[in-house]
């Protein structure tokens, strides 16, 4: 059998995990359809372009990038567990 305190520790560890992962979904889930869109234009006026020569790339610039908030646990997860009911 497992123990308790254990399973308590790694589901914490794994809740952490995901919500750093659901964090950085949200920073590039808008880069991403900005990009998406960014080539469908690109795309449309691709034959335009050509046509009067060869032009600079266009250089979009990157926000910054801010670290993911950590929790903050004034306990340790041994103190935490002792008043699980």
């Amino acid at each position: 059998m497992k123990n308790v305190y254990e399973v308590l520790r790694q589901k914490e560890m794994e809740l952490t995990r995901l919500e750093k992962e659901v964090e950085a979904l949200r920073l590039v889930a808008p880069l991403l359809s900005e990009e998406k869109e960014m080539n469908a234009e690109v795309s449309k006026t691709a034959l335009p372009t050509a046509v009067n020569g060869p032009q600079a790339p266009i250089r979009i610039p990157s926000p910054p990038v801010v670290p993911a908030a950590q929790p903050v646990r004034a306990a340790g997860w041994d103190e935490a567990a002792k008043r699980w009911p």
